[in-house]
């Protein structure tokens, strides 16, 4: 109680300006770290190191591009946790018809699944590949250890946005040494970043790949509920300050997730691309890193795989929590969920079945949910009854409305390619 009450303060003080400099900010840090591990899980992994392998430097554009739609949909998630009080979940409950809301329910609890399944066995995989467990046992160890995050929310939430932002820096200090000793050329290297193109139709077909990885429906939902109720504006200029304020956390983030995804792909471009190797199974890619660079890198790669794994599955089941209390009003406890999300995962496995398959197959699942998370979040942000003063401007509902587009198309693109 002590905590809350003195960061209750800090944000008050803030909010009546009384705080000055970078401390007015502190006491808003923390709601983006969160819904920003969605965005470097091992999905991305696998996207980004194959991207890198097969085409060097030529699709950075794309996590760039993915990366400025992703600040926008986060913030347009945040804002509307703080004008109404209410996240995605309970908007759409209460907006649309009950079995409409059931129906979201049962497709944002499928790409749940998907969701923990790709986190769960990169986790797995990440403590493998470093000391050599076979995948059962490290599965199980990297079930402790999620149960050990979701223990801190207990705790309070900051403890639990403290350890998960220093997951986060465990994951950029393994990437930026990374990048480092994989020493890229700056000249395709800024061509990569600032060119768009492609080059055939696998390159679409993987560039939609690492949209899908980057832009994820889970972490829309859960930003939207860590924004609703935790420093609460008692009028509508401390609403517009608090947004001002969740502004900057989601920048910041956003910058650091984009930054990692950006060196993936540049490391995987300097090392595999350069030494002309198609690399598509982060098993390989550890042991080639370990050829390459040396066993201290490989280490690296394996940390990183681990922190992002066991980070983001944790946020995974938090976001299932608030996705079935939202639209159906019904709570499981947290820890049975995770339990039920970890089956699949363990299923695979058991079976023996490739761990890079199942995180590649798992991303067609998410590319399915997002239109179901972005259309409503769009379409209420811009209902000034709802939003008030925090209501889309004409621009940023008709910007919004071209991303979903894009990402929506791409998306199809990628289910029909890959189904049919």
């Amino acid at each position: 109680m002590e905590t809350a009450t003195r960061e209750q303060l800090a944000a008050s003080g803030a909010l009546q300006g009384s705080v000055k400099g970078l401390r007015r900010l502190l006491p808003f840090l923390g709601p983006a770290f969160v819904a920003a591990v969605a965005y470097i899980d091992p999905g991305n992994y696998a996207t980004n190191i194959a991207a890198g392998s097969a085409y060097g430097y030529k699709l950075l554009w794309v996590i760039l591009a993915a990366n400025l739609m992703a600040v926008l949909i986060q913030l347009l998630s945040a804002k509307l946790g703080i004008a109404t009080g209410r996240n995605l979940p309970e908007l759409c409950r209460a907006r649309y018809a009950t079995p409409i809301a059931v129906l979201l329910w049962v497709q944002a609890e499928l790409v749940v699944m998907a969701t923990d399944l790709a986190e769960f066995i990169g986790a797995a995989l990440g403590l493998h590949l470093l000391f050599g467990l076979p995948m059962v046992w490290a599965a199980l160890l990297a079930a402790a250890g999620s149960f050990a995050i979701l223990e801190l929310q207990r705790r309070g939430v900051r403890h639990l946005e403290a350890v998960i932002a220093g997951m986060i820096f465990v994951v950029v200090i393994a990437f930026a040494i990374q990048v480092f000793y994989a020493s890229p050329e700056a000249g395709p290297l800024l061509r990569g970043l600032l060119v768009p193109r492609f080059e055939g139709t696998d390159s679409l077909l993987l560039a939609a790949g690492m949209l899908g990885a980057t832009v994820m429906p889970h972490a829309i939902y859960l930003h939207s509920a860590l924004t609703q109720r935790r420093i609460v504006g008692a009028d509508d200029r401390e609403r517009r300050t608090i947004y001002r304020f969740e502004t900057a956390d989601v920048l910041i983030a956003m910058v650091i997730a984009g930054g990692i995804n950006a060196s993936m792909l540049v490391v995987s471009a300097a090392l595999f691309h350069q030494s002309g190797l198609r690399v598509d199974d982060l098993g390989v890619a550890f042991g080639q890193f370990g050829a390459l660079l040396g066993p201290f890198a490989a280490a690296l790669f394996g940390i990183g795989l681990l922190s992002a794994g066991l980070s983001s599955s944790s946020v995974g089941t938090m976001s299932g929590d608030i996705i079935m209390q939202g639209y159906i009003r019904r709570r499981i406890p947290i820890y049975l969920r995770r339990v039920i999300t970890m089956a699949p995962p363990l299923v695979i496995i058991l079976l023996g079945l490739n761990p890079t398959k199942a995180l590649v197959g798992s991303q067609i699942v998410l590319s399915f949910g997002i239109a179901f998370a972005l259309v409503p979040l769009i379409l209420f942000t811009s209902d000034r009854r709802l939003m008030g003063p925090l209501v889309n401007r004409p621009w940023t509902t008709a910007i919004a409305w071209c991303i979903a587009g894009v990402i929506i198309a791409l998306n199809v693109f990628l289910l029909a390619d890959t189904l049919l």
